[in-house]
This record gives C-alpha cells, sequence and structure tokens, in this order.
C-alpha cells in the first residue's frame, strides 16, 4: 500500500483510492468500455465505475475470466450492471468484431477506458505480424477507439455529457529508443528491447491521447481524451518479468499502490466533474504531470498518427 505523497491541486495524492476519488458521483446513465477489465487495476476501475452506477462493458481476451469478473461484481453490488464482450487487442480481427458487436447491441458509449497492457515480453509478432507490445498496448487501442468514435459522439451529442476517453499509459514511457519511436524497425527482432518496446508503446498511448484532443477541439466534438501513469502496482502485469516480479511482490506491502489506489486516477478521469474540459493531459496521482519532452512533440505524434492509420487499414 502506497503511504507517500502529498494532496495535488485536486485534493488527492498517490495514496487515495478509486473508491474515494468518486465518492458522492452518481453515473447513473452512463456506459462505459474497458479494455482488460477483468483483473487487477481493470477489475478494480470496472468495480468502482459499476458501484457508482455505471454500466460497464468488460472487453477480455478471456471471456471465462471476464464472467468470473462479473460475477464477482455483481455478488458485491446487485443493482449494478455489468456485460462481458470478447477482445483480443493484438488481433485487429478480433478488434473489429468487438466493435461491431458493441455498435449492433444499441448502447450508447460514454467512456472508453483504453487500460489493457502486456509487459517485457520477448520479440514476438501478433496476428497481422506486429511487434506484439505495440500491437496490444498501442495499436489495438488505436483501432478500437476509432472504429467506436461515431457512437461516442452521438452519445455526446444526444446526452448533451461529455464523453471522455483515457489511455492507461506509464512512466514507463521516458525508457524507450532514442528516438522514442523508431517507425522502420517496429518489426526488426535486432537490437529488439523489452523494456524499451514497453516504453515505446507506453509513449504511443500519451501521443495518441493528445492526438484525440487536438482532433475533438478542431472539429468541435465534445469528447475529452487523457492519458495517465496508474503508479506501480503489484499485478500480473509483471508475469514476464521473473525477477521484477518476485521484487514486486517483495515490496509491494511497503511502497507499491494497491489495486484500489491503482485505478484511482483512471476513475478520476471517468467520472470527476474537476476534470471537464480537460483534454490532451497526462495525469499522475489524480493530478497533472508533465511527461518526457518526446510525449509533448506534436510532430511525433502527427507521423504516429498516420502510422498507425496505414497499419490498421484494411
Amino acid at each position: 500500500m502506497w503511504i507517500f505523497g502529498c494532496k495535488g491541486p485536486s485534493g488527492f495524492s498517490g495514496s487515495s483510492t478509486a473508491e474515494q476519488v468518486t465518492q458522492g458521483i452518481d453515473g447513473t446513465g452512463l456506459t462505459a468500455v474497458v479494455t482488460g477489465g477483468a483483473s487487477g487495476i481493470g477489475l478494480e476501475t470496472t468495480r468502482v465505475l459499476a458501484l457508482r452506477g455505471v454500466h460497464v462493458v468488460i472487453a477480455a481476451r478471456n471471456l471465462e475470466a471476464g464472467g468470473n469478473a462479473r460475477e464477482a461484481i455483481l455478488k458485491e453490488i446487485p443493482s449494478s450492471k455489468v456485460d462481458v464482450m470478447q477482445l483480443d487487442l493484438s488481433s485487429m480481427a478480433s478488434v473489429r468484431k468487438f466493435a461491431s458487436n458493441f455498435t449492433s447491441s444499441s448502447l450508447p458509449l460514454n467512456i472508453l477506458v483504453n487500460n489493457a497492457g502486456i509487459m517485457g515480453v520477448p520479440f514476438t509478432l501478433s496476428k497481422d505480424n506486429i511487434e506484439l507490445q505495440f500491437a496490444t498496448n498501442h495499436l489495438g487501442h488505436f483501432l478500437l477507439t476509432n472504429l467506436l468514435l461515431d457512437t461516442m459522439k452521438n452519445t455526446a451529442r444526444e446526452s448533451k455529457r461529455e464523453g471522455r476517453i483515457i489511455n492507461l499509459s506509464s512512466e514507463g514511457h521516458t525508457i524507450t529508443y532514442r528516438e522514442g519511436i523508431p517507425f522502420d524497425k517496429i518489426n526488426n527482432p535486432s537490437g529488439y528491447k523489452a523494456m524499451h518496446a514497453y516504453g515505446q508503446s507506453k509513449l504511443a498511448n500519451i501521443l495518441h491521447a493528445k492526438e484525440l484532443a487536438g482532433c475533438f477541439k478542431e472539429e468541435g466534438v465534445d469528447i475529452a481524451a487523457n492519458s495517465l501513469h496508474p503508479g506501480v502496482i503489484a499485478t500480473n502485469l509483471f508475469r514476464h518479468q521473473s525477477i521484477m516480479g518476485g521484487i514486486a511482490k517483495m515490496l509491494s506491502k511497503l511502497v507499491l499502490k494497491n489495486v484500489h489506489q491503482g485505478a484511482a486516477t483512471t476513475c478520476y478521469l471517468a467520472l470527476h466533474p474537476q476534470v471537464k474540459g480537460v483534454s490532451g493531459e497526462y495525469f499522475k496521482d489524480c493530478n497533472v504531470a508533465k511527461p518526457s519532452s518526446l510525449a509533448r512533440d506534436p510532430e511525433l505524434a502527427k507521423k504516429l498518427w498516420d502510422f498507425s492509420l496505414n497499419l490498421t487499414n484494411p
């Protein structure tokens, strides 16, 4: 449990929990999609949003895990509305199928939480022949967001309530390749470094949110897009890093955040009225923070956008 940190301008700190930062907020009538919502901070995000009255759709790679998460939440909160739909972010076909199924459901969409991710895996190509961390952490979410944008825009217009897109990044975005994102070497196993590739994908999450925010401002669309660092949490994100996982487990009781604290900034950005109209920012501990210089580079953001559009074009 994280016990350090002073309260920032928001009135919250790194020790604040997701329940604390949403206390008294009524999310009734809102619908959210949470990728990776069946475990870790994604599950806590789903639970707390449901607790506040939000209808949550868990986008889960493993339907059994998603079903178990739904049952656990319904047992705790009988009045909650939680559904499960299958989504494998490393597969563009799966992303398109999820988006098609969601659209066919005729559900509105107020909140999109791009939460799911993998970290530090050995060099692997996705089903679409794209480096797996970039494919899962960034490209799958990029495509998913684009495919759900019309629904979000319609919902924001009809409900007259601001839509919110939240990208989970990491302070790990500072540990990346020299040029940030070597576009011509994304799929090159030569020189691949697992944690640099992770940092590259997390940098992409921030740049994606910033570019989205700019697009929404130009179009006059009432949707905010922000990114965040949830803190260092001992979850199964460490499953590919045995040494780090062991250290995380030992330290977790002393200095790492628990999942209740780890989901706080996500839930804050999803529901809190303090951030209405705030877009294109990077948050840490429920307060605006300053990301790396690469994460603030508008040319890199535009280049990533065009590169991602090209990769996701059928």
